[in-house]
């Protein structure tokens, strides 16, 4: 496992332990959960109803490759969601809030979460963290940064873009 670090946040590359078996999974969309983070990208002018992507979570049943990324990533509490984001979804800057991670586990300390690129990076695809742009990346890629650091996705391409998302404390 390589690590490159910034400020806030650390990259990585892993050898992809995950087969193409992520695209079939039975993705679900859900709303965005920071009604201040809508209201401000409204106000700045985004149109669209729809902030997110689809996911595959930790409500269904795990991949069987989860077992090797529990390994990588030792975290307490440790959550998973796999993201697929089409064609025309935009994520503006926002910070994670992880307000139903603190309540399901009852904590108040620093969350981490670390997002794993799927696939090889494809036209269109876009990823930012703390104003550093991200593109070009390779299957198993990562990157990682604690509580609220601003980050934002988008997918300008024609394909979908395929993440892994894990989310939990560092021990």
């Amino acid at each position: 496992m390589e690590i490159l670090e910034h400020s806030n946040h650390k990259w990585g590359h892993i050898d992809p332990v995950w087969s193409d078996l992520y695209k079939d999974l039975n993705y679900v969309n859900e709303p965005f959960n920071d009604k201040d983070s809508i209201s401000e990208w409204k106000e700045l002018g985004y149109t669209q109803t729809k902030f997110t992507g689809d996911m595959y979570d930790m409500r269904n049943p795990e991949p069987i490759w989860m077992g090797s990324i529990r390994q990588i990533v030792p975290w307490k509490y440790f959550s998973w969601s796999v993201y697929r984001m089409g064609p025309g979804c935009v994520l503006p800057t926002h910070g994670d809030t992880f307000s139903k991670f603190r309540e399901i586990h009852n904590i108040d300390c620093d969350i981490y979460r670390a997002v794993f690129f799927m696939e090889q990076w494809q036209s269109g695809h876009y990823f930012e963290i703390e104003g550093i742009p991200k593109t070009n990346w390779r299957a198993g890629d990562y990157v990682y940064w604690k509580n609220d650091t601003a980050h934002l996705a988008a997918n300008v391409g024609k394909t979908p873009r395929y993440t892994l998302q894990i989310t939990g404390v560092i021990v």
